[in-house]
């Protein structure tokens, strides 16, 4: 019979630290905390097959289940009885606490866990338990009247807001549009108090919020709000369930690949308080610097607090150091666990803790989210420390978070004009506009402008505009609140708990002593600082290559792989660009886009339109110049390295005329009239021209296109290799579909080569394809026979083995994967059941003509880590993708050829 709850207590659990598909990261790290003998209070975990079962019933649950967690209850209350854990009693008296007791009430927390860390994006509930009778046995029990209704009045707000749908909604400014809820009446009492935080009300004015907001309750949703415990927890533990498919936690798990599929585990567990008094306190912590990845213990606390005050933001936290001055017992004790945690789960630990009564309790240990610097930092001293050997390094980088250490950093020669410091809370730096909202956010974003997203504090519900924004600047917050801990996980710049700005959602404005800034107006972030300037501020490149830890994980990464990484590069600065990135060749350099430039796109508009075969040849005599100065840069920045030059793949209508005065650019170059260049325009338009006249169907209609630029490329070579420039050119024909496209065109490349290669240096060249269609696949065998390499277009392979054009598809396809139809987008990681079985085949087929045929891939697949996995697992020689994603690809060649060792082993 299948089991659906997990018990766990100081020294025992059913399940452990490596049970993170059924238990979620949270339920799994608690387990493990309990075998380890740390203090941890006494819960239940009910597991994600019933989170499943709860989507797919669209509410049910397993049969058995409620037995189950009123087993898991007794099991906590038997826990909460035991002499050893007396404490959480309260105070001292006979008997134990009891889930829904009047006189001796159990409270229990309820919280999510998907097995993939999803900071802030579900749903958390405290106190749950209380009502209007056990709050005054609460009250009794701990003496303390005002712990008690300030318990109480967290408990209804949390529960008002997530289970009863009462969430604060985003008003047009972008201000939370809670006046007439919950945050509205705690307003009122402090403004009737003259008080500005909650922690200054007085027991009563906490008593009549209670009841305040019991009333708004009712009126809201016409129904009281509820008294029975029992109902409270599965109240909790539906809206749970229900928080996993909400929009931030689906806009989260598509930003970061995760599956609907996994779910998320409940966590229901004993309360301890960190709200109770003077020797009380709540904190987050990290065993390591998560943005600088520096080995120091590092976090925050509240006194007198509970664990939602720090991670929501509502107030700003004291570093966890002041910690021991304040509490110093609880201080050394919670040192003491941090570095048994990190030791045993030979990681970096994001950490949950709560001090009741000076006795420390630990909520939750994960592995902590992290700045790409930081992970890097971390991998590379833990292999010198000896927690880990070099292959546990490179297997652990998330690769693409490599991307971070390539964003640009502010110019330290600058000029700078500040207007505040926050606290640094995710490296990096960003400039642009100011908007407040996240809607707002994400419509610039859409339009392609960079905006930095300010508000007092991020929630959730943000999430959406926190992706689209450059940088993200709260007033409020700490290190380890929502704000900063998802921007570090995104990269994104940001900067928190800079207290002298005060927004104002109404006027869609900031201010910051004599400085008001206005939505629309520019600032600029140092997430490594903290610092808020005004205005844009220069950018300089990062220079990654002078960092020793990120060479030393390269390095690493690099005795582990297999395939070579190549890079797509046009220019002679993208070549550069990628060698410095530790490219070994170029894999793709798409002719086209030299074209693009004003001095040239008219020449090349002149080749499209004109009529003839000598008026074509006059327009490529001007091309032919331009495109071997660019071949000869190429080469001299690749000396020694392989460059795979695509002969002209244009859709043709990218280069057509547009405006009136283009045209009449063009008639005053072939000398005929306005009209006739028109109708030449209009008859060369294509109903879709992706699947049009382009790649190898031109070089059949127009021969003399590809004849001089595989002359272009060949004297090129000759004019470096004089130079003593090691050029090594590979040439290859796009769009190829029969194997008689391929040898037709082949043979014009060879009968070129022989006229500009008589008599001058030996150059080696090859001759191969860009494998784009099925057909190809289909037909790789006969292809194979006179084709030197394959490599495979995966963009346009996409496109044709889907049926789905690009462009197009973005309208529905995130629909698809929020559905699961896609699990991920197959533009940005390989649809390996579909276009990967067209790869497995075209290899399979190739290699079976022509046994070693070097084979690649150059789509921008051949960066992102999932495919690259794949593409080496089919055996391809090597990637090629845009410069700034060689150092991911080099890791995840590494990671693959490391796991594959791993299960050969």
């Amino acid at each position: 019979m299948a089991k659906f709850v997990y018990a766990f207590s100081r020294g025992k659990a059913e399940g452990s630290g490596k049970d993170k598909a059924g238990l979620g990261g949270k339920g799994a790290g608690l387990a493990e905390m309990c075998h380890l003998g740390i203090p941890v209070p006494p819960g239940l975990t009910i597991s994600t097959e019933v989170c499943t079962h709860f989507t797919a019933t669209g509410g049910g649950y397993p049969d058995g289940l409620r037995a189950e967690v009123d087993a898991g209850l007794l099991a906590i209350e038997a826990a909460v009885d035991n002499r050893d854990a007396s404490r959480f009693a309260i105070a001292e008296g006979p008997g134990g606490a009891r889930f829904g007791d009047a006189d001796h009430p159990l409270l229990v927390s309820v919280r999510s866990g998907s097995r993939v860390s999803m900071p802030g994006m579900m749903d958390t509930i405290l106190n749950l338990g209380l009502n209007d009778a056990t709050v005054e046995g609460l009250a009794r029990r701990s003496g303390n009247r005002r712990f008690a209704f300030d318990s109480y009045r967290r408990f209804i707000q949390m529960y008002g807001d997530v289970v009863l749908g009462l969430s604060p909604k985003e008003a047009p400014g972008g201000g939370p549009a809670t006046k007439d809820l919950f945050d509205g009446l705690l307003q009122e009492k402090r403004e009737l108090r003259g008080v500005s935080e909650n922690h200054e009300l007085l027991a009563e004015d906490l008593q009549a919020l209670c009841a305040s907001f019991k009333a708004e309750i009712l009126r809201r949703t016409g129904t009281p709000f509820p008294e029975d415990p029992a109902e409270q927890l599965w109240g909790a533990i539906a809206a749970v369930f229900r928080s996993w498919d909400s929009p931030r936690a689906v806009v989260y798990r598509g930003m970061y690949n995760i599956p609907s599929s996994y779910g998320t585990a409940v966590n229901v567990q004993a309360m301890v308080f960190g709200n109770l008094g003077d020797d009380c306190a709540t904190g987050v912590a990290f065993t390591r610097n998560p943005a600088t990845g520096e080995n120091k213990f590092y976090g925050e606390f509240l006194p007198n607090a509970q664990g939602e005050d720090v991670v929501a933001g509502i107030r700003t936290p004291r570093p966890v150091e002041e910690l021991g001055q304040l509490l110093p017992g609880a201080y050394r004790d919670l040192l003491d666990v941090a570095a048994r945690l990190e030791r045993h789960f030979r990681d970096m630990q994001d950490i949950e803790f709560t001090i009741q009564n000076g006795t420390l309790w630990m909520l939750q240990t994960r592995t902590g989210k992290r700045s790409g610097r930081a992970m890097v930092k971390v991998a590379v001293d833990m292999v010198t420390e000896g927690l880990i050997d070099r292959r546990q390094a490179v297997l652990r980088i998330e690769a693409g978070k490599l991307d971070e250490l390539l964003h640009p950093m502010l110019d330290p020669a600058a000029h700078r004009e500040l207007l505040t410091k926050g606290l640094p809370a995710s490296p990096g730096a960003a400039t642009g506009k100011v908007v407040f909202s996240a809607a707002d956010a994400e419509a610039a974003g859409r339009r392609g402008e960079q905006v930095i997203l300010v508000r007092t504090e991020t929630s959730p519900e943000d999430i959406h505009g926190m992706k689209a924004a450059e940088g993200i600047l709260t007033a409020r917050g700490g290190m380890t609140s929502h704000a900063a801990v998802v921007a570090r996980g995104m990269g994104k710049c940001c900067v928190v708990g800079a207290g002298a700005i005060q927004v104002d959602y109404t006027l869609q404005q900031f201010s910051v002593g004599a400085h008001v800034l206005k939505r629309g107006q520019v600032i600029t972030l140092d997430g490594s600082t903290g610092e808020v300037l005004l205005g844009a501020v220069p950018m300089t490149a990062a220079h990654v290559e002078m960092d020793q830890e990120y060479n030393q994980l390269l390095s690493w990464a690099d005795e582990a792989r297999r395939l070579r990484v190549w890079a797509n590069a046009d220019t002679p600065l993208d070549a550069r660009t990628a060698r410095r990135f530790g490219a070994e060749g170029i894999g793709l350099c798409r002719t086209e886009h030299m074209f693009f430039a004003p001095d040239r796109i008219l020449a090349v508009r002149q080749m499209i339109l004109t009529t003839t075969t000598e008026g074509r040849r006059r327009a490529l005599a001007k091309i032919l110049p331009m495109q071997r100065e660019d071949f000869e840069g190429i080469f001299t920045e690749m000396d020694g390295l392989p460059v795979t030059i695509r002969l002209l793949d244009p859709p043709l209508h990218e280069f057509l005329p547009q405006t009136q005065k283009e045209l009449a650019e063009v008639a005053r170059e072939l000398d005929i009239p306005v009209d006739r260049v028109a109708r030449q325009n209009a008859a060369l338009h294509e109903h879709n021209p992706m699947l049009g006249h382009r790649g190898c169907r031109l070089g059949v209609t127009y021969p003399e296109i590809y004849e001089v630029q595989v002359q272009a490329i060949l004297e090129a070579a000759v004019n470096v290799a004089g130079r003593g420039v090691r050029v090594h050119p590979e040439i290859m024909i796009p769009i190829v579909g029969h194997e008689a496209e391929f040898q037709r065109l082949r043979d014009l490349v060879v009968k070129v080569a022989e006229q500009v290669l008589s008599g001058g240096p030996e150059i080696h060249y090859t001759v191969g394809t860009m494998i784009e269609l099925p057909r190809a696949c289909v037909v790789a065998d006969r292809i194979a026979r006179t084709a030197d390499f394959f490599s495979f277009g995966t963009n346009d392979l996409t496109q044709t083995t889907l049926g789905l054009s690009r462009d197009d598809a973005e309208r529905f396809l995130p629909r698809y994967v929020e559905l699961g139809i896609y699990e991920t987008d197959p533009f940005i990681s390989l649809d390996v059941d579909g276009v990967g079985a067209m790869v497995q085949m075209a290899v399979d087929k190739g290699r079976g003509a022509k046994p070693g045929m070097k084979m690649g891939v150059c789509g921008e697949h051949g960066g992102d880590p999932r495919s690259v996995a794949f593409f080496h697992q089919v055996g391809l020689d090597y990637v090629s993708c845009s410069p700034f994603r060689v150092p991911i690809a080099r890791v995840a060649a590494a990671q693959a050829a490391l796991r594959g060792q791993g299960e050969k082993g």
